[in-house]
């Protein structure tokens, strides 16, 4: 059974990670689990709150397929989890790096976006990041980007996130493909 986690902060968007965690477990049978600071209960942005399985530092890396950052504030301010040790380990590992939002600033805090094609919210997200080194590689799309098993996306695009988490994966099969499309079908309209 393939597994992730979904690391959460107060505040999370929860609307970044969501389609993943569901159709993940739902469709294709992962284990999906979600870790926080010292694994309190967060509340999202939206209200829900958030029981995690684990704290960020009970986080197993053995056997790990996926490590998710779902974005949110508490990636920009002073008291975000630090994190850059167990990125830089799961790296090493092969276990595919996935970030939306504002988690993209946590994988270029670790230096994981300089050698990868990758995106955010904006570019000048990303600059802000005094040891941010890869800028000539940011790609400035509405969409995922995944290379080198690093994927990253804006916070406004979590059907090609999934898309491109699942495909990271080997997941990519016509059931998926339509699943997708229909929550993207939105998108194509007008209103």
């Amino acid at each position: 059974m393939p597994r992730a986690i979904t690391i959460l902060t107060e505040q999370f968007a929860d609307w970044e990670t969501g389609l993943f965690n569901a159709t993940a477990r739902l469709y294709y049978g992962f284990d999906t689990r979600f870790a926080t600071p010292q694994g309190k209960p967060v509340l999202s942005s939206g209200g829900m709150l958030v029981t995690p399985q684990l704290s960020i530092d009970e986080i197993d890396l053995d056997g790990l397929d996926v490590l998710l950052l779902c974005g949110g504030p508490a990636w920009q301010s002073a008291d975000a989890p630090d994190i850059q040790a167990l990125l830089l380990e799961a790296q090493r590992r092969q276990v595919v790096l996935a970030a939306i939002c504002d988690g993209t600033r946590v994988l270029a805090q670790a230096g994981l976006l300089d050698q990868v094609r990758h995106t955010s919210n904006s570019a000048d997200n990303l600059a802000s990041i005094n040891t941010y080194a890869g800028a000539a590689l940011y790609q400035d799309v509405p969409h995922a980007v995944a290379d080198q098993r690093v994927i990253t996306a804006p916070g406004t695009a979590p059907v090609t996130f999934t898309a491109a988490v699942l495909a990271a994966l080997g997941i990519a099969d016509d059931e998926l493909k339509g699943y997708l499309a229909l929550h993207a079908a939105e998108h194509g309209r007008q209103g």
